[in-house]
């Protein structure tokens, strides 16, 4: 991995990180994003991204579990190797989307248990809830949009 392509996956564990991620989740997303072939074993990972083996394997296990990679197999090899999985971004959206209702039925429990009328006390729950009942409302329209666009870039192609 050249200098530019480490500094990229540095910097993509950094904005993984301020969002609240892990930094070498993100570290690990950069390098498959720019690897070219499109697939590293963990062992390349491990050499490429100068961390230990046993941080690489933590990294591709959570982000296989995410949706964000896939880990794929050789014929003849033993070894594991790891590429984004396709349309990762609108998939790891989508299952936001479950989060966004639970989110929404805990600021409505908490509304139901909360004894007060006074709405001071009330507002923070209130807004809450209605914040995500407008994602939940919201998010699967931007995704469609998202799905239009896709379509129209790629001249009509799924």
């Amino acid at each position: 991995m050249d200098e530019a392509h480490l500094h990229y996956a540095e910097d993509f564990g950094l904005l993984f990180e301020r969002a609240g991620g892990s930094r070498m989740l993100g570290r690990v997303l950069g390098a498959l994003l720019t690897a070219d072939p499109p697939e590293r074993s963990a062992e390349e990972l491990a050499g490429e991204l100068r961390a230990s083996r046993g941080s690489i394997s933590q990294a591709t296990r959570t982000l296989v579990q995410m949706g964000m990679v896939r880990r794929v197999s050789r014929p003849g090899e033993r070894r594991d190797y790891f590429r984004m999985q396709p349309h990762a971004w609108q998939e790891t959206t989508r299952q936001q989307l479950a989060l966004i209702g639970v989110f929404q039925e805990m600021a409505e429990r908490g509304l139901k248990i909360l004894d007060s009328e006074d709405p001071e006390a009330r507002r923070n729950l209130e807004e809450m809830r209605d914040f995500y009942a407008f994602w939940k409302r919201e998010l699967p329209a931007a995704l469609g949009r998202w799905d239009e666009e896709k379509r129209r870039l790629n001249g009509g192609a799924g």
